[in-house]
């Protein structure tokens, strides 16, 4: 059985982000998804002065080993002014302190959402640049335009069919590669 960490590059709470990893998680029945909450995750921000007199967080290292148990990630990625959030650079410059290759031979589906247009287009085309410079392979991504207005909390889907089929693809991209694992 294939083993899937799911995280959401956000420690809201209500993120719209964790809200479309928990939908997207169910597509994976034949697997085991293990759901990272960072909601009360604690690393201060990284400075080397920091790193050097305090060494690397426990919840950093604790990450690390999270990470290197799990072959497939799910990776939702929040935008904040364009880029991706504080916390998620936070914790991407915290972890490549522990290992420049901390994701080598991880494969990716890296996904993102908002309430604009954009879908968080800006912070999925960063993170797809970014994380193969620590060794991860990004399969496939999806980006969801305007949350609310096109998936349906109460049914839990979404309500635009396209999307819905493009989203399947996507999914099912990914699982073929991460069979072998």
């Amino acid at each position: 059985m294939t083993q899937i960490l799911a995280m959401v590059g956000s420690n809201n709470k209500d993120s719209v982000n964790k809200k479309l990893v928990n939908y997207v998680a169910e597509f994976f029945e034949n697997s085991e998804i293990k759901i990272q909450n960072w909601e009360f995750f604690d690393a201060p921000v990284y400075s080397y002065q920091l790193e050097k007199e305090r060494g690397i967080p426990v919840d950093i290292q604790m990450l690390k080993n999270t990470l290197d148990e799990h072959g497939a990630i799910i990776l939702a990625v929040t935008e904040h002014n364009l880029t991706v959030s504080s916390f998620l650079k936070n914790i991407i410059d915290w972890l490549s302190r522990t290992d420049e290759q901390f994701l080598k031979g991880k494969k990716i589906l890296l996904m993102s959402t908002s309430e604009d247009e954009s879908g968080s287009m800006n912070a999925l085309a960063y993170m797809k640049n970014v994380l193969p410079t620590f060794g991860a392979e990004v399969v496939e991504s999806f980006s969801l335009p305007k949350f609310s207005q096109n998936y349906d909390e109460e049914a839990n889907t979404l309500k635009d069919e396209v999307m819905l089929l493009g989203l399947m693809g996507v999914v099912s991209n990914f699982r073929g590669a991460i069979d072998d694992l």
